[in-house]
């Protein structure tokens, strides 16, 4: 039986730096943590469950879990034009056997991995990990993100309208093929594949701002292109006219998996204006529903609930 709040002393010393930051007042140690707002901007929080082989594999390096937990959560505020600020996680781990085979465990080194890989993915974004919660119970990890915006500056999904082009921020379709292919797994930390490195080490957008200003509507592109515009269309009343050759299909991947596969974490953006540095794969329309090259598509993707 592993001690709890050894545990939590091991997750802290884990994130190092990113436990505390300027505008954190009192972090991880306490009932709850006491955050700085900046006056005059709105708060922006979403919050996401990753679920052990669903969102990730349970065998995977816990610090590549710890990575993509934190990355996947703030794509949400990227999606909003937000300014990432801090991150509350919650922890449930084993501490006897769990799973088929009976040998799933995790102990203080595999805690302090899980947390160096949050550390390393708050860097990245310029966050704090300033607090959570810890339990014992079949690995899960939730991530409740938070952020804020220019009360005028938020990026909705029902900005839209028909006429504007449609934009995607990068290559998409590698993190589905990982997953379509079985190549998650064996990983070696220092030699990611391609397809590895877009599964497990994906990029929430925080980096567009200057994009942002100019669109109007965006989502993040997590279960599926179609999936994922069909709700940026539902929200603004819209239909979508996609060309597949627009559409920049990441190395390795296929157009279906770039069109229904998702884990990409690109943001898609609606903009009545050209988009610098980004692909235009189409157009929004007045008439309904979506359409590749002319022929209707179904918007699925990535859905927890479905079969």
């Amino acid at each position: 039986m592993q001690d709890e709040f050894a545990l939590i002393d091991a997750i802290v010393e884990g994130l190092a730096d990113r436990a505390m930051g300027e505008w954190i007042s009192l972090g991880p140690g306490d009932d709850a943590a006491l955050i700085r707002p900046t006056p005059g901007l709105q708060q922006v929080a979403s919050i996401d469950t990753l679920l052990a082989d669903v969102h990730f594999p349970a065998a995977a390096p816990a610090q590549l879990i710890g990575y993509r937990a934190l990355m996947v959560s703030f794509s949400d505020l990227a999606a909003m034009g937000a300014l990432p600020r801090y991150c509350l996680v919650s922890l449930a781990i084993a501490d006897t056997p769990q799973g088929p085979n009976q040998s799933q465990t995790h102990s203080r080194d595999w805690v302090i991995d899980l947390a160096r890989g949050m550390a390393d993915a708050a860097r990245d974004l310029g966050v704090y990990i300033c607090g959570g919660n810890l339990a014992k119970g079949p690995l899960n990890v939730a991530v409740s993100v938070h952020g804020e915006v220019d009360a005028a500056g938020a990026l909705l999904r029902s900005g839209a309208a028909a006429g504007q082009s449609l934009y995607v921020t990068g290559p998409l379709g590698a993190a589905a093929a990982c997953v379509r292919t079985e190549h998650m797994l064996p990983v070696n930390m220092a030699a990611l594949t391609p397809l590895q490195q877009a599964y497990y080490r994906p990029r929430a957008r925080t980096d567009l701002y200057e994009l942002q200003v100019a669109a109007t509507a965006g989502i993040d592109i997590s279960d599926g292109l179609a999936q994922d515009l069909g709700h940026l269309c539902q929200a603004s009343g819209c239909g979508a006219d996609l060309q597949s050759a627009a559409i920049p299909v990441a190395q390795g991947a296929l157009l279906e998996d770039a069109l229904f596969g998702g884990d990409d974490y690109e943001l898609l953006l609606a903009s009545a204006e050209m988009l610098p540095a980004t692909w235009c794969i189409g157009r929004l329309t007045a008439e309904p529903g979506l359409r590749l090259d002319g022929e209707s598509i179904a918007p699925k993707g990535f859905d927890h609930f479905a079969g």
